[in-house]
């Protein structure tokens, strides 16, 4: 697949490379989950410049130097002693070169010296601070443990922090790029197909790639690629879960779960867990980790009881409720049984990602200051799917969605939107909308 989208942030990175070799060395860390195209976005903009690509791998420091002093050698065409064997000899001796001559050093998956010499890090900060003003380094680190790269470089104890000139965090692709990469890939491809990989990938450019390069755009074609053995997604939500919660992430698990599932109270998810008390993990998952997100009614206190969670992430949503759930099936390679089971639950399914996909969709239009749902809290209550308070004062939409127009009941928003205005909104101008596939 080709490059895409990523404009700012690539003359972002063009500008602070610019000013590496005019003004001295700079500091840059990129973060971001796995599979967001980190590495992709640095080499892009490193292309035509002399450059070293360093990536750490968790094994003896001692064998990483070896591994690491003929790659310096070969891309800044120079003799660099063989018998070294700390990375706070070898970063010493990189920088002595950045005295003499700018080039970019890129050091990817830096977190993971934690695992092998966390001193590393006070090493890097001393000799950082020493040759800084000097040298002509464009220094790129990249890390997809967002929990440890945010310790590494925000939390004040730890000897990087403030190091940093600049922190870039990568997100999904946008809507727009999406509809391009369809355009190019499928040409005269249908909304549900543009909602299926919307839905199942949320936008993350690798998984994106995979179905691009495969030419799976369709939506059964999408399940088929995702569910057969062999397929890298069986095991992709593990695998990117486990680093950030360690060997202690059972019931982080079984917290995502329940959410997946539907169960997103507080005390439904501890009633799933058998009672078990889960207030720390709840709120690890929203503050270290990033991966759950508090959601109240729209304009309710900050304080408000009325709180539901909320699976940030399209794929890991996608993957608990599905490859999680059913690993049973997996295991006897019953893959036609779990692909069936995607199938008859994607209407459904794929209705409440598409609301989410419009809540996205307002966001991107810039027209609104505040999006969200509402609901009420207790008996056979109200609730609106989308509510946006525009930035035009007192003007806002309601908007029910609905995958097919004909299930919508005029009447029903009519009466909730007349309820929200006498609780909420009574000075406000309230647009009714119903958003369907038709309207992506």
């Amino acid at each position: 697949m080709k490059f895409y989208n990523r404009t700012s942030e690539l003359a972002e990175l063009q500008r602070i490379q610019r000013l590496s070799v005019k003004e001295g060395s700079r500091f840059t860390v990129v973060t971001g989950r796995r599979r967001i195209g980190k590495t992709s976005l640095i080499m892009k903009a490193a292309e035509g410049q002399p450059t070293v690509y360093l990536f750490v791998g968790r094994k003896n420091e001692a064998t990483l130097c070896t591994e690491f002093i003929p790659l310096i050698s070969q891309s800044l065409n120079t003799f660099v002693p063989a018998e070294i064997q700390t990375f706070r000899s070898l970063f010493q001796y990189v920088m002595e070169l950045a005295t003499q001559r700018p080039f970019n050093l890129i050091i990817d998956e830096f977190q993971e010296f934690y695992n092998i010499n966390e001193s590393i890090y006070s090493d890097m900060q001393n000799i950082w601070d020493s040759y800084r003003k000097k040298t002509y380094m464009n220094l790129i680190v990249s890390g997809s443990v967002y929990s440890l790269m945010e310790r590494i470089f925000q939390n004040s104890k730890e000897p990087l922090f403030g190091r940093a000139d600049n922190i870039m965090k990568l997100g999904a692709f946008d809507i727009a790029t999406l509809k391009e990469i369809m355009q190019d890939y499928r040409p005269g491809y249908s909304n549900d197909d543009l909602l299926a990989l919307y839905t199942f990938t949320g936008g993350i450019p690798k998984y994106v790639e995979l179905f691009c390069d495969n030419d799976m755009l369709g939506v059964d074609d999408m399940i088929s690629f995702m569910v057969r053995e062999n397929s890298s997604f069986t095991d992709e939500g593990k695998n990117l879960l486990v680093e950030e919660f360690g060997k202690n992430y059972a019931t982080y698990f079984s917290i995502l779960s329940a959410i997946s599932g539907g169960i997103n109270t507080q005390p439904e998810i501890e009633a799933a867990l058998g009672d078990k008390s889960i207030g720390g993990q709840i709120k690890r998952l929203i503050d270290d980790y990033h991966i759950i997100v508090r959601q109240r009614p729209i304009l309710a206190k900050e304080g408000s009881q009325t709180v539901r969670y909320e699976i940030l992430d399209n794929f890991i949503r996608f993957w608990f409720n599905y490859f999680d759930r059913y690993r049973s099936l997996i295991e006897i390679k019953n893959f036609a049984a779990l692909q069936q089971l995607i199938r008859s639950d994607y209407p459904i399914y794929s209705g409440i990602m598409l609301e989410r996909y419009f809540k996205q969709q307002f966001a991107e239009s810039l027209q609104y200051k505040i999006i969200g749902s509402w609901w009420e809290p207790k008996g056979h209550a109200y609730e609106i799917d989308i509510v946006g308070l525009k930035l035009e004062k007192n003007k806002a939409v309601a908007a029910e969605v609905k995958r097919q127009r004909k299930n919508f009941k005029p009447d029903l928003l009519t009466a909730k939107v007349e309820r929200l205005k006498n609780k909420l909104l009574a000075k406000y101008e309230v647009e009714m909308r119903c958003l369907t596939l038709e309207d992506m």
